[in-house]
């Protein structure tokens, strides 16, 4: 049933719980969403967020609160457990609820929009987010002057101070606490209706995350989208630089699958995804053609443009310079050593492997005089006798090798009679 208009209730049964204990990404914002839309439907009472986070990403922040700001069911943000924080994107979505506890310990604020590395993203993008904020604490009847202060300032307060300001509704130890406090306000939902809150001794229905959306939420990290994304490509290097179906090749098709799910959550810029092609190019270019390690040195040079492009670092997201570089030189002296490896091998191939065919015995194919043809090893060798004409089927014995023919010594077999006959 979820909500009605006009004032009137929704019946004491059943709220539907989530927990979210991690950064707001937009995993978290498709589980929201998933999970209000259910609560809509299946007629809860009430959708109750269990909130702890250090923040997260403003466009993630934004689809969760227009969720909220559309739902015609009832809306509760429950900061939890003691000791537990609604920071930055959590404070904005604390503030969009219908209903907000917190419990002892608890703080919220500190909404000041910064980058994945606390750096500066400017007073337009401040001053934006600030906007939103005073706008629904305006909506809800919250502390205006306090949601500014937390995003111009950064203004950070405890439960206590919390409840005395207007910033949320009261504190309460346990969600069942929670829900009894928040029982007969009246709250505004979607499209101007009204509802009291009927949720005092409702029974709980907890949500599970599910193990893929847990794991898109663990890889939901430009740093370890692309710490994969060179895994992967290093991998898929090594299996070029010793063809075959290699430890080195699964390693990579594996770190490039779980790179495709991290960038699918991520705001992602296309230029950054071409460096990163560009970069592969170079360090294949570097098997193939190994010297001064131009190639690697570019393909690595590549690399650390594609770090500063690959994410949308207006939106907060982007890869750690720590982590960029030093990545970048162990994937360029990585591909050097791929390239040594190919030289090295296709050099002493040549080299070793026609010494190998000494002392090797074959059947000759064809033969006519003192020359044949052998094929030995998947391919097709001339063969020339150092000991009279050859037969073909004739076994041979290699003796030596001139350039691409074989120097062979016809086998004559033993006809010898058996000891004890005539």
């Amino acid at each position: 049933m979820g909500a009605t208009s006009g004032g009137s209730d929704i019946p004491s049964q059943s709220v539907l719980v989530s927990s979210i204990r991690t950064e707001i990404t937009p995993v978290v914002a498709d589980y929201v969403e998933q999970t209000l839309q259910r609560a809509q439907q299946e007629g809860y009472a009430a959708y109750v967020i269990q909130l702890d986070t250090p923040g997260g990403l403003a466009t993630s922040m934004r689809d969760i609160v227009q969720d909220i700001l559309g739902s015609r069911t009832p809306v509760i943000v429950y900061v939890s457990p003691e000791g537990a924080r609604a920071a930055s994107a959590g404070a904005v979505i604390t503030l969009a609820a219908h209903a907000a506890v917190m419990a002892p310990g608890t703080s919220i604020g500190a909404a000041t929009p910064v980058g994945m590395q606390g750096e500066d993203l400017g007073a337009k993008v401040v001053n934006d987010a600030a906007a939103q904020a005073e706008a629904l604490a305006r909506l809800r009847d919250r502390n205006v002057e306090f949601a500014g202060a937390m995003v111009r300032k950064g203004r950070s307060i405890g439960v206590t101070e919390a409840v005395r300001l207007g910033v949320v509704d009261d504190m309460a130890s346990t969600l069942q606490e929670a829900l009894a406090k928040v029982n007969g306000r009246k709250v505004q939902l979607a499209g101007d209706r009204t509802t009291t809150l009927r949720t005092s001794g409702a029974e709980i229905v907890h949500d599970d995350w599910g193990l893929l959306r847990q794991v898109q939420q663990f890889l939901a990290n430009p740093n370890l989208a692309y710490l994969l994304l060179m895994l992967g490509m290093l991998g898929i290097l090594y299996e070029l630089a010793s063809p075959g179906i290699g430890v080195a090749g699964i390693i990579g098709a594996v770190s490039l699958v779980l790179a495709l799910f991290s960038l699918a959550v991520l705001p992602v810029n296309a230029a950054g995804l071409l460096l990163l092609l560009i970069a592969a190019g170079l360090f294949v270019a570097e098997l193939f053609a190994p010297g001064i390690a131009g190639f690697a040195i570019g393909g690595g040079v590549v690399l650390v443009l594609a770090a500063i492009f690959l994410f949308d670092e207006a939106q907060g997201v982007r890869v750690d310079p720590m982590v960029a570089l030093p990545t970048a030189v162990l994937v360029v002296i990585l591909a050097i050593i791929a390239g040594r490896l190919v030289y090295r091998t296709r050099h002493g191939t040549a080299a070793s492997g026609t010494a190998a065919l000494i002392g090797r015995t074959a059947r000759l194919d064809e033969a006519e005089g003192d020359r044949g043809r052998i094929f030995m090893d998947g391919a097709w060798w001339e063969a020339r006798s150092t000991g009279g004409p050859l037969e073909t089927k004739q076994q041979v014995r290699v003796v030596a090798v001139d350039g691409i023919t074989l120097l062979v010594e016809p086998l004559v077999p033993d006809i010898s009679p058996p000891d004890g006959n005539a």
